[in-house]
């Protein structure tokens, strides 16, 4: 999309969901899903005692590490099922970019961090609410740009009496 001139119209920080929901990495599994329910969101992160991001789970996480194993919830904590390491982008990148590395990585989430600082999350989701709206910004660049070729260059038109 960068090459079509539209890259930097959306950036991450205009789609990403704040504040994200942490957990501390000692936290039960229970507690984890709990917040998800109440707040209505597909992940959360976790952070050390130090407050630092370190680990996101997901409700795949849960499925596949708790529930397909048979664990139980009230026992198993959070740095146990966590995704690690976060994958990050800064709030000043495109929507573009982040995509991108969504892509690379295989992840559907990425961690917003500012200044060393979690200050929200971009999930593909996000993304995919704005592509509508970056269709439309394609449509009316081209429609310009088919505009200003014609006024640089008008067909040539006419008639032949030569009969």
């Amino acid at each position: 999309m960068s090459e079509l001139g539209i890259g930097s119209t959306i950036l991450v920080k205009d789609v990403m969901s704040s504040p994200v929901i942490t957990v501390y990495e000692d936290e039960t599994v229970k507690k984890v899903a709990s917040l998800m329910e109440k707040h209505n969101i597909g992940c959360v992160i976790v952070n050390s005692k130090s407050e630092k991001p370190i680990g996101i789970i997901t409700e795949r996480d849960l499925v596949v590490r708790v529930m397909a194993k048979d664990l139980r919830p009230s026992e198993v904590t959070a740095k146990e099922i966590m995704s690690t390491p976060l994958k990050k982008v800064d709030p000043e990148e495109t929507v573009s970019e982040a995509a991108r590395i969504m892509s690379r990585e295989n992840v559907r989430r990425l961690v917003v961090i500012y200044k060393g600082q979690l200050v929200g999350i971009v999930s593909s989701k996000d993304i995919l609410a704005v592509t509508p709206e970056l269709i439309d910004i394609i449509r009316e660049k081209a429609k310009i740009e088919s505009s200003e070729e014609l006024t640089e260059n008008p067909p040539l038109a006419g008639y032949c009496d030569c009969l």
